[in-house]
Parts: C-alpha cells; sequence; structure tokens
C-alpha cells in the first residue's frame, strides 16, 4: 500500500510536465526558476519540520516520496515566472509548515497545502503575482512584447472596457493560439484525464468543478459588454483553472471520499471560483474557492455518511 501512495504522488509529479513545458516554451527560464527555487524550499522546509517534530528518522523516506516535489511544482506552476525569489520561498515555508505539518504532517491536514502558500504570498505579495512577463512575439499575434495583467485582472481592474477592447492586449480568451496560455491549459487537463482514467484521482471532482463553471459562465455571459462577467471559455481557459481542477482540487485528502460528495465538492468550488472572480478584489479565486470547499470536505463526509447509515436502516 505505500508503494503504491508513493508512486501515485510522482505520477502526478510527472503528469504536470507536459503543462510546465509550454509555459517554458512560453515565458522562458523564468518558469524553470521557480521550480528549481520551490523544490529546493519545499524540501528543505519538509526536513526542517520533521526535525522540528522530533522524527527526523522520517526525513528521507519523506523527501523521496513525491509529496513535498509535488506542492513545489504546484506552487511554481502557479506563480508568475520572475515573481521573486523571496515569495517563491516564503509560499513554499507556509504551504508545508502551516498547510500540512501544522496539522500532523502526511495525510492529516485540512487544507491544500500548496494553496495554503499560494494564497498567503497572493494576500501579501499582491503586485508580485499581478503579471506575468512577455511572451513570446510568435504567439501575440503580431504584437512584440506583449504581457502584463491576465485577462481575469483586466476584467476586474479595467471598468468601462469590453471584453474585445480587453482582449485586444492580453490573452486567455478561449482563441487558442492567441498568446498561447490557452494551450497549457489543455496540456494540464489532458494529463489530468490521463491521471483519471488511470483512477489515479477522483475524476468527478474536476468534472464537478468545470461544469459549474461552465454553468455560470454562460448565465452570467451577456455578449461582451463592459459589464460581462466573461464567457465560459474565458472562465475555462484562463487564470489557473485546468491546472486546479485536475491537480489541485482533487488533492484526496482535502475532498470528500464519497462519490457524491466529490462532486458536491466540485460542484463548490466551481461555483465559488465564478463568485470570487466575478465580484471579489482577486482576479482568479481559485485558491480561495479550493481553500473554502476544504472546509466543507469533513461536513460533507459526515453528513454524507449519516445519510448511507440512515438508507440502510430504513431499507
Amino acid at each position: 500500500m505505500r508503494r503504491q501512495r508513493l508512486g501515485i504522488q510522482w505520477q502526478v509529479c510527472l503528469a504536470l510536465a507536459p503543462g510546465g513545458l509550454i509555459l517554458t516554451w512560453l515565458f522562458g527560464t523564468g518558469v524553470i526558476v521557480n521550480l528549481l527555487v520551490a523544490a529546493l524550499s519545499c524540501l528543505m522546509t519538509e526536513a526542517a519540520c520533521l526535525t522540528l517534530a522530533g522524527r527526523g528518522q522520517q526525513i528521507r523516506a519523506r523527501l523521496s516520496d513525491g509529496s513535498a516535489m509535488l506542492t513545489a511544482m504546484l506552487i511554481a506552476l502557479a506563480l508568475p515566472p520572475g515573481c521573486g525569489i523571496g515569495v517563491i520561498v516564503v509560499a513554499c515555508a507556509l504551504a508545508l509548515g502551516l498547510g500540512k505539518h501544522a496539522y500532523g504532517g502526511i495525510g492529516q491536514n485540512l487544507f491544500n497545502p500548496a494553496m495554503v502558500g499560494y494564497a498567503a504570498v497572493l494576500i501579501s505579495f499582491p503586485a508580485a503575482l499581478a503579471t506575468w512577463p512577455p511572451v513570446a512575439s510568435e504567439f501575440a499575434n503580431g504584437v512584440d512584447g506583449l504581457s502584463g495583467a491576465t485577462i481575469l485582472s483586466s476584467m476586474t481592474n479595467e471598468h468601462g472596457l469590453t471584453l474585445s477592447e480587453l482582449a485586444a492586449g492580453d490573452y486567455g480568451v478561449g482563441q487558442f493560439g492567441g498568446l498561447g496560455v490557452e494551450w497549457a491549459a489543455l496540456a494540464f487537463a489532458a494529463s489530468g484525464l490521463v491521471l483519471a482514467l488511470r483512477r489515479t484521482l477522483a475524476w468527478r471532482v474536476p468534472a464537478g468543478m468545470l461544469l459549474a463553471l461552465t454553468i455560470a459562465g454562460f448565465v452570467g455571459f451577456d455578449g461582451g459588454s463592459s459589464n460581462s462577467l466573461g464567457s465560459p471559455m474565458i472562465h475555462l481557459f484562463s487564470g489557473g483553472t485546468m491546472l486546479a481542477a485536475f491537480f489541485v482540487a482533487t488533492d484526496p485528502v482535502t475532498h470528500p471520499s464519497s462519490a457524491r460528495g466529490q462532486w458536491l465538492f466540485g460542484l463548490l468550488v466551481g461555483l465559488l471560483t465564478y463568485l470570487i472572480r466575478s465580484y471579489a478584489a482577486y482576479p482568479d479565486g481559485i485558491a480561495f474557492a479550493v481553500l473554502l470547499a476544504n472546509c466543507a470536505t469533513p461536513w460533507l463526509n459526515r453528513t454524507l455518511a449519516r445519510s448511507r447509515v440512515g438508507g440502510a436502516a430504513d431499507a
């Protein structure tokens, strides 16, 4: 059983590689710097936390099980390249120290560790996470050096502009190949589907999340006016939607164990993501949506367990 669990962590890390390679192709070596700094920070934090907890004898096993590396990859891919080494180090330290070991270590945490770290630096260093670096000009539809705020942050901050005006200087609008970022989202989705087919992740969680986000996008879309909340394509293929749907929300420790619970959890993440993106100050909103849904996991597990017991008794 232990070998199987350890193998799964590394399988998920491997599945993140295609999307990471596309981001590197688009944004350059800054993505590699993120990954190297995050990996070193997470491994050092893991070792330090185990030592302080008096479990130094577990260091070798924990550093090789892939869990710290998976957290590092999720943080590195979620943060903008060039956001700063200090930001990455703080995110990783809080992810494992506060999000994991404060609860007793692997398998005992209530919240997704990577999202704990990401949300902490998002609140603490909003300017560092607000923009992404320039994309190679061949992906910019002839506009050299196109960079800056994402389409989601532009929708939040650039009031009075229609979606077509916002898209003229941005990416992530569902027009595949515009600046190439949608291809990274598709890569994460394809890798996630492979994991789902291999039963490595609970497919109901991403299905519920993407379904809720799509329905909410259709309901709130008015055709692209200055008051538009964004089309379903924007919500599905911009920001960290696909990365979160298949690799963050599917953390088995922090989502419900039952099939019904997984559907409800995924739907809740998708709905909260849409509401935060549309009405709150944080453009993407996925980290907060996942953390809020994590709070509901114990309640969903208890409630659905009682309903099954009650149904069996009635039968």
